[in-house]
């Protein structure tokens, strides 16, 4: 009897284990835990292709690919700038900081794609089209519309729809070359679209995405009850232009805003995002059953933990990419992962001026970390991250301030300021809301290590900085960061790299590489 109740008890511990690594392999939410938003996602046999929301970095409209719904790869961007003002080029004191381009749609049409978005900045929408969604190029057509939160529609009959609004929601049938609405055949679609989530609204639905199912029409968004959570709302019609009826298809942790897509296998999923502090906006995954022609969202209406879908393999290297910056003749300059914060000033960065190294050149004087042009940046990632890298200073002019950067509103940098003949390693913390030295170290050499730890767990969103003198021993330098998301920029925190004047122009500081990770340095 011994031997059978150890040969059970063995079992047992095998068969927890097996569920255990069962569970281990399965996909997890949120399936990109990183800033992600406003996704639009389309299939095309077995592979999904999906836009997002970067607002004022640049490149801009980021164009990802997976053949899972999971581990997803940036392949292009819809453009490289999105227009030449003021706002865009951090000129004359303005910015475009949480504007850019906003909530975007993707769809694809008789071996076309088509990618619209619109912008807060110039108050326009743009229609992007191409036959080759990884490589372009990419076509524009300009509409002088800033159509909020639209979506583009091409229906069975040939006819093209644009729905769009806040709450009141509109519609209207667009012209055959997508550069307007036909003249008369804009209306109300939805008079008040939050209706299904009660009278109390702080946010109004928008975000529209419409899809066509067994005949019928379902048009997804998101609202915000006053307190409350972001909900997600789902109307349906029997015709394209009503009328709809609509209810509240999902009402958990938050997750909402964005639409349907479906497997070569013929099961469903919502594709959706929260807002989760300092990191950004992160995507969801919910799976999707059908009843009485509807769409039904959740386990018990619940987001579930993790998915019937393969596991994250992580999102280094396809999101976030750690860079040597070597480069091969046929190599782009820059990977896909790294964006511009506003409009970059091309004759002020080169990956071969020094061969293995990104030298940053500062083209003009600036008051402060915000107005300065041509700072790199990454997306940081959850549930951790560490970002590090180093930098020689030695061509550096009085005034300059060089190094690593968490950017966000409330920002941190760690880096090199040039000032009364000496050069000095400098922790400054925006947590205030202006921005504070909070230590500040003589250097006297002319290659320092810089380091940024960031700890999203819990949302606990508290950021280290570190700085060595050999690449090994590592100093922690300032205060930490609690890091903070605000709608005034309107994106998770990013790694940046960056080197601003403050007194004379010309200086220039060469960046070795940035090494990120998914966990802490400690």
């Amino acid at each position: 009897m011994k031997k059978i109740r150890i040969s059970t008890g063995f079992l047992l511990l095998l068969f927890s284990f097996q569920m255990l690594q069962a569970q281990q392999k399965k996909a997890t939410n949120p399936v990109i835990y990183a800033d992600v938003p406003d996704m639009s996602i389309i299939r095309e046999g077995d592979t999904y292709y999906m836009s997002s929301t970067t607002m004022h970095m640049n490149p801009g409209v980021p164009i990802m690919k997976s053949k899972d719904l999971v581990n997803w790869e940036l392949v292009n961007y819809a453009y490289d700038t999105l227009a030449d003002i003021d706002a865009t080029n951090l000129n004359n004191h303005q910015n475009e900081y949480g504007r850019g381009s906003w909530a975007s749609c993707l769809r694809f049409q008789n071996g076309t794609y088509y990618l619209s978005t619109f912008s807060g900045t110039t108050h326009k929408s743009y229609m992007y089209t191409t036959k080759d969604i990884e490589k372009g190029p990419w076509k524009l057509t300009t509409i002088d519309a800033p159509n909020h939160d639209h979506t583009i529609y091409f229906d069975d009959d040939g006819k093209i729809y644009i729905i769009w609004g806040n709450n009141r929601l509109m519609i209207a049938q667009m012209k055959d070359d997508l550069s307007g609405a036909i003249e008369g055949t804009q209306r109300v679609l939805i008079e008040n679209a939050s209706a299904p989530a009660g009278d109390n609204i702080m946010l109004g639905a928008e975000g529209s995405q419409l899809f066509k199912v067994n005949g019928k029409y379902y048009l997804f968004n998101i609202c915000w009850p006053r307190n409350g959570m972001r909900t997600v709302v789902v109307h349906r019609a029997d015709e394209i232009t009503g009328p709809y009826e609509g209810r509240v298809s999902l009402q958990d942790k938050g997750v909402a805003q964005g639409g349907l897509i479906d497997t070569p296998d013929g099961r469903w999923f919502a594709y959706l995002f929260q807002d989760h502090g300092a990191v950004g906006r992160i995507p969801h995954l919910v799976p999707v059953t059908w009843e009485d022609g509807w769409p039904v969202l959740g386990i018990d209406g619940k987001v579930p933990d993790t998915l019937d879908l393969p596991a994250s393999k992580g999102l280094i290297p396809g999101i976030v990419h750690s860079d040597e910056f070597t480069r091969k003749k046929k190599d782009a300059d820059l990977p896909l992962a790294w964006q511009w914060n506003h409009n970059p000033v091309n004759e002020y960065w080169s990956v071969h001026d020094r061969k293995g190294y990104l030298r940053l050149t500062t083209s003009r004087v600036d008051d402060n970390f915000l107005e300065a042009r041509n700072t790199l940046t990454q997306r940081t990632i959850g549930p951790e991250c560490s970002g590090s890298t180093s930098v020689d200073v030695s061509n550096m002019k009085e005034g300059d301030f060089a190094g690593l950067a968490l950017l966000q509103k409330k920002y941190g940098l760690v880096g090199v300021k040039y000032d009364d003949g000496g050069k000095s390693v400098v922790m400054v913390s925006a947590q205030s809301g202006e921005p504070e030295v909070m230590k500040s170290i003589p250097l006297s050499q002319d290659v320092v290590w810089f380091k940024a730890d960031c700890d999203f767990k819990d949302r606990k969103d508290l950021a280290k900085f570190y700085f060595s003198l050999d690449g090994k021993s590592w100093t922690e330098i300032g205060s930490q960061l609690k890091m903070e998301y605000t709608l005034p920029h309107f994106v998770g925190y990013r790694f940046g790299l960056f080197n601003y004047a403050s007194r004379q122009a010309g200086g220039f500081v060469d960046f070795d590489f940035i090494h990120i990770s998914d966990h802490l340095s400690e």
